[in-house]
């Protein structure tokens, strides 16, 4: 064999030798981001998850179409883990938590699971839930702070990820003051897992996002307005909630 020929049988072993090194690790990475993904989700391959649906208020088993474009982002979040999606009625999801991965769409209004979320983990959240359209419908307090929305224009939503124990399934709730909000809440869940799971680990948080005139961009533009997660698990002051009560 010459000299010519042995350099180009090492090339090609050397390249196919580097190319398979390169497989290997692009392999182990993406089997631990999935790994990671599973845990922060609660959703080991084959696993179950619960999909709680809430209902178009004022409309008798219809979907909000925001909200059905939220389910389909929360759907392939759960194909990607390997688990299996249940959809479920929100007057109909008679469980408790943390035995599987609870995904909960929709406010108090419009889903039941909701408000009993918001009333038994989130005690330091009131939501105005009036019917009559004026300034305080649908506006949010957390602890001492106050937020109107203003329609289409800037939205708020509650993104939380909330669980009992420490081998505990999580409730992931997507709570708005509009159905649009609901989908910009799920929309940033999956473009930012990886980077709520090094944050927060794999505890509990709620954030509070503010959706950037969705009359134009939809459900892409959003913010976060800050962790509320201390303010919205402590219970407001007696006083105080009968204070705001009043004044709304």
């Amino acid at each position: 064999m010459s000299d010519e020929i042995r350099d180009i049988v090492l090339g090609v072993a050397t390249a196919g030798l580097c190319a398979a090194i390169g497989w290997l690790a692009r392999t182990q990475l993406w089997r631990r981001r999935l790994r990671r993904r599973r845990v922060f989700f609660g959703m080991p391959e084959g696993s179950e998850c619960a999909l709680v649906v809430n209902r178009e208020a004022g409309r008798d088993g219809s979907v909000h179409r925001f909200d059905v474009f939220a389910l389909m982002e929360l759907s392939a979040l759960v194909r990607e883990c390997g688990a299996h999606p249940q959809v479920v009625w929100h007057d109909t999801a008679q469980q408790g938590f943390g035995e599987r991965t609870e995904f909960c769409v929709g406010g108090p209004v419009s889903n039941r699971r909701t408000s009993a979320h918001l009333s038994s983990l989130l005690p330091g959240v009131r939501i105005n839930t009036d019917a009559e359209p004026g300034p305080e419908q649908g506006s949010f307090q957390i602890g001492p702070d106050h937020y109107r929305m203003d329609p289409g224009v800037c939205e708020y939503v509650l993104l939380a990820r909330l669980t009992t124990g420490q081998d505990a399934r999580p409730v992931f709730l997507f709570c708005g003051q509009r159905a649009i909000t609901n989908q910009a809440a799920t929309r940033y869940l999956s473009r930012h897992h990886e980077k709520l799971a090094r944050k927060h680990g794999n505890g509990s948080f709620v954030l509070l996002l503010k959706v950037v005139n969705s009359r134009a961009y939809g459900p892409d533009v959003v913010e976060v307005v800050a962790d509320v997660s201390r303010a919205a698990q402590a219970p407001l002051p007696g006083p105080r909630t009968q204070q705001r009560a009043a004044s709304s």
